[in-house]
C-alpha cells in the first residue's frame, strides 16, 4: 500500500513527523495496564520521547501512518498496516490518545487503510486484539474483519484473538 497520505472527511493519514515522538509517548503512556510491559512505558522511562523521535527518524515503523485532524492539525494516533509472515497479508493496527476514543475516529481511519490495502492488490487482512478489548473488537467488526477462532491463550494479559478481512 501506498502509504505517502490518505484521507477521510475528517482525517489526514501520513507519515509521521519526527517532533510528533511526544504524542507517541502519549499512547505508550496511556495504555492499558493489561497491555504486555514490553508495549507500555517501563519503569525507568523507556522508551523515551526522544527514542522516539528516533523511531521515526529511521523509518523503524513505515506502516503505521499518524492520524491527524483535518479541522485543528492535531494528531491523535496511528493506523496502518504491519507486516506478518505472509508480505502480502499485514496486519491491520491502530490506536488513538484516550481523549478521542468514542467519535468514530478508528473505524475511519481504518477504513481508509484497508481501503488503501485493496487498491494496492492485498487480497486478505488480518488483525489481532485481546479479548478484553471490546471497543477494538467493535471497531475490527465495522470494518468487516471476523473472528477466525485461532486464540493465543495469554493468562497474564488477557487472551488474543485473530482476526480476519477478505478484500
Amino acid at each position: 500500500m501506498n502509504t505517502a497520505v490518505l484521507q477521510t472527511a475528517r482525517l489526514s493519514l501520513r507519515p509521521w513527523r519526527e517532533s510528533e515522538g511526544v504524542i507517541q509517548h502519549r499512547l505508550w503512556q496511556e495504555r492499558d495496564p493489561r497491555v504486555p510491559p514490553h508495549r507500555r512505558i517501563s519503569p525507568d522511562g523507556r522508551p523515551t520521547v526522544a527514542e522516539l523521535e528516533e523511531r521515526i527518524r529511521t523509518g523503524a515503523q513505515p506502516g503505521l501512518l499518524a492520524i491527524e485532524l483535518l479541522s485543528s492539525g492535531e494528531v491523535i494516533g496511528y493506523c496502518g498496516l504491519i507486516p506478518r509472515e505472509l508480505p502480502d497479508e499485514p496486519e491491520l493496527a491502530y490506536e488513538l490518545l484516550r481523549e478521542h476514543w468514542g467519535h468514530g475516529y478508528a473505524t475511519e481511519a481504518g477504513r481508509a487503510v484497508v481501503e488503501g490495502a485493496r487498491s494496492s492488490g492485498h487480497t486478505r487482512l488480518w488483525a489481532g486484539v485481546r479479548e478484553w478489548n471490546v471497543a477494538s473488537r467493535q471497531v475490527l467488526a465495522k470494518l468487516g474483519f471476523v473472528e477466525t477462532g485461532q486464540v493465543d491463550p495469554d493468562a497474564a494479559y488477557g487472551d488474543s484473538l485473530l482476526t480476519m478481512r477478505e478484500l
